[in-house]
């Protein structure tokens, strides 16, 4: 069991699970007779498995081989947090960042620009407008969950928009804000060609007590 783990990419067997599944091999109750039916459809499963995850890596290889050639990777990659991969997921559905005027013109495209309210003399913003590539939000979205892990300037953005005072947004929301910020700060390192810096991303004053964090 150790042998077939680590070949399909493991690194050792849980032995709580290991345990349970002899228990459940020496175990004499129930339909015997459909138990090398079920264990031939369990390596059914694990060689599909085992397939779909060759696919996956042959196309992440080829979508980070295309950013390369683009040579974009290593500007694009200067966000903390954004992987290769993840840059290589956005920018399809974006297209040439540069065709747009700005970065709010990209986020609008993704459809995570704010939709305002208007309700007699009000006039505030409410949810998303819903609009713009599903794809796109959702390449934007994935890319959150990597950059809160190591990028310290998402990762405190994220905790003040969730733990402030006045108008404190759930989790989702904070998560939508940092996705939308990627999309703008990536239009901005690809269209000027200059590295992300933690304290223009934070401007001022939060921009340098960000820097020293990052550093």
């Amino acid at each position: 069991m150790r042998r077939e783990i680590t070949r399909r990419g493991g690194q050792k067997p849980c032995l709580r699970i290991v345990r349970k599944l002899f228990g459940a091999l020496a175990d004499n109750t129930g339909f015997l007779v459909h138990r090398r039916g079920a264990l031939e459809r369990v390596q059914l499963l694990l060689e599909d498995w085992a397939d779909t995850q060759r696919k996956l890596a042959d196309t992440e290889n080829r979508m980070t081989t295309v950013l390369d050639e683009l040579e974009l990777t290593k500007l694009a990659t200067s966000i903390h947090g954004l992987s290769p991969v993840g840059v290589a997921a956005i920018l399809p559905e974006t297209g040439d960042p540069t065709r747009f005027a700005t970065a709010r013109a990209l986020v609008k495209h993704a459809g995570l620009a704010p939709r305002e309210k208007l309700s007699g003399t009000f006039t505030g913003r409410t949810n998303l407008t819903g609009q713009g590539r599903p794809k796109l939000r959702l390449a934007a979205w994935r890319a959150v969950w990597g950059a809160l892990q190591t990028n310290t300037v998402y990762a405190a953005r994220y905790r003040h928009l969730t733990t402030r005072e006045s108008n404190k947004l759930i989790r989702t929301q904070a998560q939508t804000v940092i996705a939308a910020t990627i999309l703008r700060q990536l239009h901005a390192v690809i269209t000027t060609g200059t590295a992300w810096d933690p304290a223009i991303a934070t401007h001022g004053t939060r921009g340098r007590e960000a820097s020293t964090l990052a550093a």
